[in-house]
This record gives C-alpha cells, structure tokens and sequence, in this order.
C-alpha cells in the first residue's frame, strides 16, 4: 500500500500566510530530505530564497512503487522509502508526497501519474494558487504544467541540465518535451546554452528567462589554503579536489584513471574525492592502492565543502553531462580555479584561462596533463572570487519576478 498522504501544509500555515503576496506552489523532486540532505541542495537555498519575497509550498515528492523498500540497492524509490511524510527544512515546511514512478517502463504515462497521484492532496488549493514551479523538465515539470492547469494557475518550468541535455535524447522523452514545454507560462533555465535546448524543444524564446543559481557568500569566500590544510590535517601539497556523486557519468572513473596515470611522475600531488555515489568502493580500491594519496571524506555539509574547497589548489569537475554546476560557482566565490569539461552550461562560468581550463569530456588523458598545468600555474585568486554569480537572496529575487511575469501574462491573456 501507499503510505498515507501527509496533512496539507496550508491548512497549517493559512493563518500566517501574508495577504497579496505571490503564492507559489513548488513542485520537485530534486529536493533534500533527512534520508538525502545533501541531494540537490542548491533547491533548498534558492526556495528558502524565495519564500522571502512571495508564500512558497514546496512538495518535494518520492518516486514509490509497490514493495519499494526491497528494491533499497537498485531504486531510488526503495532508497527513500523512510522519508518521513513532511518535515522541517530551514524556515520551509516541506511535505515529501508519494508519486507513481514505475522503474524502466511507462515514460509515456509518467508525466500523468506523477500529476495524478499528487492531485487528490492538492484539488483543495483551487483558486489559492497563483503559479506552480516545477524544479526539473521530466516528469516533474510537465505534471507541474497540468497541475496548473488543473488548478487554474500559472505554470513555470525550472530546467537544470541532464533534464534537457541526456533525458531529451530518448524519443519518447523528446516528443512529451516538445508538445508539453511549450505550454509554460515561463520556463527558467540556468545557463544560455541550456535555454537554447529548451528552445530546439520548441519553447517560444521569448518565455524563457535565466537564472542562475546564486552562491552563499557567508560561507564560500576566501581563506587561506595553508590554514585550511591544518584543519582538516592534510599534508602540505599540491591538493586536486572533486565534489559532487561519485558517479562515472560524474567523470569520476575518468578522474581516477587520470591520477594513477600522475601519481609516480606527480609524488607530490593529491587527490581527495567529497561525494557518495555508486562509484564509492571503486574510490576505496584505487585509494587502497595509493596509501595516504586519495581523501574520501564523504558526503559533507556546505561549510565543510568549502573548507575542501579553500584547502584545494584546484577544483575539477570531469563531467559528461551538466547544467550551471553550483560547486564551480562556489569555488570561485572561494578563489579557486577549475578544470572541468566542456558541456552543458560549463563554458558559460568558465569564460577565461583566469577562471580555469575547459577539456573534452571522457578523456582521462586530457584531464591529466590539464591538472598538472593548473596546479602549476600561480594566480590571484582575488578576481576569481568576483567571478561568482549573485547571492542566493538575488537569485531568489530574480526567480521571484519571472514568476509573478508569469502570473502576468496569464491574466492578460
């Protein structure tokens, strides 16, 4: 069975709620929960953001499917099978409602289910809802257009990278894309090349606002390297630092082949991988046959992510597929140049040989000597640090005046 709805957050909430303020309805599953708290945090910061200038209810949904829990090793759904039904998150009540999400099979209908499956929690909010803001293309942004519909409000789609740059490359998934995105009121994307997808998918350019994700300048800001070296008790040498799910289709494997192929020629050269993921033992293995070379701290909250980051002498992000990847923005906010690869919304941040060094993805090779250079090179970190975008309050902000623009041209239509 299904585990039993939670109680609706606005019969909780009506009393305090501020009259004539935007009201949003979040729609996502990229959200951080007790299970996952680091997953996809850079939604957390953003609405926590945004709640500030309108009423944000986020349902920051979970994939389910009979007998979930058996499946904890292969499915996502069996992994978060004891997210509770609602929770505290910042000043957010967040309620984590089930949706259907058949593993493999049913793409076609999954769009559907996800709506149909939040709607008999949501049918009550009809006419109390201005926009809803799905975070991610598919499902969750096409169920969050009908949602809209259903509820007679707005409609805005959030798009972050592999929901446009991998997803859309299977058939099915393209051909819901192309006749569903179009009907957003407004679709925000986080980088140029990225609202460029969205328009081959045939979303009118002119719906289509950018938004980058912002960076918490309260904790990604300059530090010296030596001192955060003696904090987290590294040895004093040349530090290569990843973040992110360790992953192949993070370039993980590829980062690995990289430095064994440096680690004789490179004696002075480390590694520390910050992430979990899949790829977790294959790191234990390679870190077992270089002692005292590769650091894997983990899965870490953000002040310990830059406290890697300000002990680092360059970020690397080896990726086949991303959006605007928030861990770049962050290490420049920190002084620290990158070297990553050259898809998705990366070359958008990496404009220059200041900021970092841009490689073919799934090049082990290129990667390696591509480290050895940066780690080489001195700079100034001091312009890198301006090279991050707005603070999350402006990027709250910025997200806050597309929605009500949507809100807009519904009613004037």
């Amino acid at each position: 069975m299904m585990p039993p709805p939670p109680k609706d957050a606005l019969s909780a909430e009506e009393q305090i709620l501020t009259p004539n303020r935007l009201r949003v309805l979040v729609v996502t599953k990229l959200f951080p929960n007790s299970v996952r708290p680091s997953f996809s945090v850079f939604n957390r910061l953003q609405m926590v953001a945004l709640n500030q200038f309108c009423n944000v209810d986020v349902r920051a949904t979970v994939p389910w499917f009979p007998f979930a829990g058996a499946f904890r090793r292969w499915s996502e759904a069996g992994q978060f099978v004891d997210v509770p039904a609602e929770e505290r998150i910042d000043e957010l009540n967040v309620l984590h409602p089930r949706f259907i999400a058949i593993p493999k099979v049913a793409r076609a209908s999954a769009p559907f289910l996800y709506a149909a499956s939040l709607w008999p929690r949501l049918r009550r909010l009809r006419g109390q809802v201005d926009v809803v803001l799905g975070c991610w293309a598919f499902p969750d942004g096409l169920a969050a257009i009908q949602l809209a519909e259903w509820l007679g409000a707005a409609s805005v789609v959030k798009v972050h990278g592999s929901d446009l740059n991998v997803l859309a490359k299977n058939p099915t998934v393209r051909r819901l894309l192309n006749r569903g995105l179009p009907k957003a009121d407004r679709l925000v994307a986080v980088s140029r090349p990225l609202a460029e997808r969205a328009i081959e998918l045939g979303v009118d350019r002119k719906r289509i606002e950018i938004v980058s994700n912002g960076v918490d300048r309260a904790v990604f800001k300059l530090r010296d390297r030596e001192e955060a070296r003696r904090d987290l008790e590294l040895p004093f040498k040349s530090l290569v630092l990843y973040v992110g799910r360790l992953d192949r289709a993070k370039g993980v494997l590829d980062l690995l082949d990289a430095f064994q192929n440096l680690a004789a020629k490179q004696p002075d050269l480390n590694l520390a991988l910050v992430g979990n993921g899949p790829e977790m033992e294959r790191c234990r293995q390679v870190a077992a046959q270089l002692p005292g070379r590769i650091f894997l701290p983990g899965a870490l909250a953000m002040p310990k992510v830059a406290q890697w980051i300000a002990a680092s002498d360059i970020l690397t992000l080896p990726s086949w597929n991303e959006g605007t990847p928030n861990v770049v923005l962050e290490a420049f906010a920190c002084g620290r140049r990158v070297v990553a690869t050259d898809v998705g919304g990366i070359p958008d941040v990496v404009t220059s040989s200041t900021l970092g060094t841009l490689i073919p993805a799934r090049s082990p090779i290129a990667l390696a000597d591509a480290l050895v250079e940066a780690v080489k090179a001195p700079y100034d970190p001091i312009p890198i640090s301006h090279a991050a975008p707005y603070s999350w309050p402006e990027s709250g902000a910025r997200l806050h005046g597309v929605l009500k623009a949507a809100v807009a041209s519904r009613s004037s239509s």
